[in-house]
């Protein structure tokens, strides 16, 4: 297990970045999602604590989507069991809006919605902090929103000089991640640490196994002997490579291929989540296939992939058909009037396929990339075929019921964002 830019192996550097936390923050708490990632991290940080700093309480965070696995609340119940009386238990369970990419029709879900009680896969745990309890529970506010919201409840809540949230993710995993973690244009750092994140006055993420593998992790699991989510046992049984292994909100749309697992791995729960939520079952059987805009999706022969894209428009609802127009028109927009990003393998491909494109000369992006204007294209064959603006890639974001446009590069919308920081003004002085 050897860290990528230390003489150490990647154990010891996570336990030496535990020790510069707990040194310079006076609360933290793990963010522990049930997974594996942010279960060995738990145990690493309970490790740290019960040898270096008895004295000090540590919280462990958990967003219960109270629809999951069996497995995973099981694991959930037994670390909370477990280290009941020497952590703070910081289980959540709030209607929060969580994405679905299950439905034309539902952009998300409301787990323990107090208006679908009935439809409820479980009860609520015996110990957990609700929405009245977490008094800054809205509405309109979504898991990711809560997740950020809640460091800053729970900084103000303990009067903390500084709070850190420890994350359990990789840099290998995902280039997104990788981009969270170690990009140049994280500039907002805890005294220049790259696992470190600033996420509001006073309160940071750190990343203390940011370097880690995969098989990191289970080698610590098994050498340590500590308890884990027994769904990965169930995973791989069922053929799930080891690196496709995930945790997440079952109707998120990371989740969306595996979807189809449940039926297998846990129908008694299955057969609640299919009426909890609109199109589960459609997914489960569709969502690995090009009926979901997955792999090498194909359109009607007689049509291009733009009539094929406003097509697909017009048989939506009408909320959600607007809300993929408004996101195409300020697509159309960014690329014919300032231009995104492209490699010198896109330029190629766009070249190669006699679309007409202006290719500038810098960019103030931090990137080697050369900026792009050009009108969306009906379809250009290309391995940076997300990156490039094509009626197809609509198409593709379409059946993936993705409502956010993330496949088609979208963040969150500037109305999103000034809500975050509404909200974070409303209860900074908690």
């Amino acid at each position: 297990m050897a860290a990528h830019e230390l003489s150490i192996d990647v154990y010891q550097a996570a336990m030496k970045r535990l020790a510069y936390v707990f040194e310079h923050f006076d609360n933290v708490y793990v963010s522990f999602s049930g997974g594996k990632d942010s279960g060995v991290l738990l145990e690493l940080a309970l490790a740290y604590v019960r040898e270096h700093a008895p004295h000090r309480r540590i919280g462990v965070f958990h967003i219960d989507y109270e629809a999951q696995y069996t497995a995973t609340t099981d694991y959930v119940d037994r670390t909370y069991e477990r280290l009941s009386g020497e952590v703070e238990n910081l289980r959540c369970c709030a209607p929060l809006k969580c994405p679905t990419c299950t439905s034309m029709y539902e952009t998300h879900w409301r787990p323990w919605d107090p208006d679908k009680r009935e439809l409820w896969v479980r009860d609520l745990p015996p110990e957990c902090l609700t929405a009245e309890e977490i008094d800054i529970v809205a509405p309109s506010m979504s898991d990711y929103e809560f997740q950020v919201e809640f460091s800053t409840w729970h900084h103000q809540r303990h009067q903390a000089e500084r709070t850190c949230v420890l994350v359990g993710i990789r840099a290998d995993e995902s280039l997104d991640r990788w981009r969270t973690i170690v990009s140049d244009r994280n500039i907002n750092k805890f005294d220049k640490r790259v696992w470190t994140t600033k996420v509001a006055e006073g309160v940071y993420n750190a990343y203390p196994i940011y370097d880690w593998s995969v098989e990191d992790i289970w080698t610590a699991n098994a050498r340590f002997g500590w308890d884990y989510n027994e769904l990965y046992d169930l995973m791989h049984y069922a053929g799930v490579p080891l690196h496709a292994q995930r945790v997440a909100s079952p109707f998120h749309s990371a989740a969306k291929g595996s979807l189809r697992l449940y039926r297998v791995i846990d129908p008694h729960v299955w057969g609640k989540m299919v009426s909890r939520v609109n199109g589960v079952n459609f997914t489960a059987i569709y969502g690995s296939t090009t009926a979901m805009g997955w792999k090498n999706i194909q359109k009607p022969s007689h049509f291009t992939w733009k009539q094929y894209a406003l097509f697909l428009l017009d048989t939506l609802p009408p909320e959600t058909a607007e809300t993929f127009r408004q996101k195409l028109a300020t697509s159309i927009k960014f690329w014919r009037e300032r231009g995104g990003v492209l490699g010198e393998a896109a330029i190629a491909d766009l070249k190669d396929s006699g679309v007409s494109f202006e290719v500038g000369s810098g960019t103030n992006y931090k990137t080697d990339k050369l900026p792009v204007r050009m009108e969306y294209a009906d379809e250009v064959d290309s391995k940076d075929f997300k990156l490039i603006p094509t009626w197809k890639r609509l198409c593709v974001t379409i059946l993936k019921n993705d409502h956010v446009g993330k496949y088609m590069g979208f963040s969150q919308t500037k109305a999103e964002t000034e809500k975050r920081k509404a909200a974070l003004e409303k209860y900074k002085d908690l």
